[in-house]
């Protein structure tokens, strides 16, 4: 258990010092706003589809280290990925995150699954799933996802 709390500890360390795909696309064909008004999260998540494939993705704001982290993996994890593969990482992802996805069955996670404790810490959840409902809103055109919705 505890060298994987310092896994976990060390891929946030490093996706919150080097974010992948932080910044901002020049003309997107998708975007959303994510915010999170229990701790102040705020990102933007934007896209730029080639047929049904993302072809490029940022995100860009000031949140905290897990949401910082979980952004920067999640744009790594869906980039080449069809808006159908992705939206299955990101439900994948999400029951991860909040206890209701058994990780002993086949499933896409992957290296995501160093973010499967955080479902023990309920101030921390929201934190890591901000992203991924902001990909999801970006998706469904909806311009905003909150964490409080």
């Amino acid at each position: 258990m505890a060298d994987y709390k310092a896994l976990y500890q060390e891929v946030i360390l490093d996706h919150n010092k080097k974010p992948r795909n932080y910044g901002t696309l020049a003309h997107p064909s998708h975007h959303a706003e994510g915010h999170n008004p229990l701790c102040g999260d705020h990102l933007s998540v934007a896209l730029q589809l080639q047929g049904e494939t993302i072809d490029q993705i940022a995100f860009h704001g000031e949140s905290c280290a897990i949401c910082k982290a979980s952004a920067s993996m999640m744009t790594a994890a869906v980039k080449g990925k069809t808006r159908e593969q992705a939206q299955a990482l990101t439900r994948e992802f999400l029951a991860m995150a909040t206890g209701k996805l058994d990780l002993s069955q086949p499933n896409q996670i992957g290296r995501l699954a160093v973010f499967a404790g955080v479902r023990d810490l309920p101030t921390r959840v929201k934190c890591a799933i901000l992203p991924w409902h902001t990909l999801q809103a970006a998706f469904n055109s909806q311009g905003t996802a909150s964490t409080e919705a």
